[in-house]
């Protein structure tokens, strides 16, 4: 049995940062345990087109700047690499195709244990696996009679396999959007939404929002001095709106139910659709925390400001609107690390 003095569950953004800032906070020996075969968490599992809406000044983790042009928008293989050249860079051990079963409370410390057998102990414990492991899909009435194509963003690669098809992308935001208008231009591609989409200019007064997000600190606002609800937004310089515009990509107020060959509009009509891509986002899960007294009977972590408060010594990194508006994002993750890691004891 292994003994650490902290184990981050995790090597993606958040667990990476989580271990790069352990030990200026007195962890001396880090363990990091990884499901995958490698570092980078759910990018390289992400559809082939994806381009960060951030630029690459604004997205970087904690003592490692993002390579290349700082004003340009990273794709998804530039931050898998990112990522595993942050990895290298590390002092901490990071055990890949690990993946935790189970993390209990043991003798005043913590009991890790994984699905190969092993056990570790560690007197800290930050679980930084997000929520990206758990697609979400809505219970929409009739949808065991589809007899069509199903599949989340998660599983979305390219456009090719659903040329000349009928596809109905659901959702609104920016995943969705960057697919519609990629399908768009090989397949009849139809945004349904529950509300019209929230544009937002990328680039107002010539400057990119996340630098007026920095500079006006809004990024970094604690969520109890934000007066309103952030709405879902799609920030774009209108590189989206023309695509969707000129492959036909219309939008759909949300279907009624799904039928056996396509769906049911509000007005009673009936159209045949061969794939729908759910881009419904994903729901926090943490199964090995099952038991730990760290969740809520409806299995939510019960923290703040990532810190758990049912349970000593155990932390949160990676969760949306965790601190702040940047939380769960490569520019935001970092602080929250710190803050979480400065209160571990």
């Amino acid at each position: 049995m292994e003994h650490a003095d902290l184990i981050v569950i995790g090597a993606g953004q958040s667990g990476l940062a989580t271990a790069a800032l352990a030990p200026r906070h007195g962890f001396t020996r880090t363990l990091v345990l990884e499901s995958a075969e490698a570092p980078g968490g759910a990018w390289p599992r992400y559809y082939d087109s994806l381009t960060l809406f951030s630029p690459a000044r604004h997205s970087a983790l904690p003592g490692m700047r993002f390579p290349g042009d700082p004003d340009r928008y990273p794709t998804r293989d530039e931050v898998v690499d990112y990522l595993r050249a942050y990895a290298r860079r590390l002092t901490a051990e990071i055990h890949t195709s690990t993946r935790v079963t189970s993390v209990i409370r043991h003798k005043e410390a913590w009991l890790v244990s994984t699905d190969d057998g092993r056990q570790y102990t560690a007197r800290a414990v930050v679980a930084a696996t997000g929520d990206y492991t758990s697609p979400h899909v809505p219970d929409v009435s009739g949808r065991e009679e589809f007899a069509g194509r199903v599949l989340h963003a998660a599983d979305y690669r390219d456009p090719e396999p659903f040329t000349g098809q009928r596809v109905l992308v659901v959702g609104g935001g920016n995943s969705a959007i960057q697919i519609a208008a990629e399908l768009g231009e090989l397949a009849a591609t139809s945004l349904v939404t529950r509300r019209p989409i929230g544009w937002m200019n990328q680039r107002p007064l010539g400057r990119d929002v996340h630098w007026w997000f920095t500079h006006t600190r809004f990024d970094t606002a604690p969520l109890r001095r934000l007066l309103v609800k952030v709405p879902v937004a799609v920030l774009d310089d209108g590189h989206y709106r023309r695509a969707l515009e000129e492959h036909g990509v219309d939008r759909r107020e949300m279907f009624t139910r799904l039928t056996a060959d396509g769906v049911m509009w509000l007005d009673g009509t009936k159209e045949t659709v061969d794939t729908i891509v759910w881009a419904t986002g994903y729901r926090l899960t943490f199964p090995f925390l099952e038991g730990s007294g760290a969740l809520d009977p409806d299995g939510r972590p019960q923290h703040r400001g990532g810190l758990a408060t049912a349970v000593p010594s155990l932390g949160f990194v990676g969760m949306e609107f965790q601190r702040s508006f940047s939380s769960k994002t490569l520019r935001g993750v970092g602080r929250d690390a710190a803050h979480v890691l400065a209160r571990l004891r």
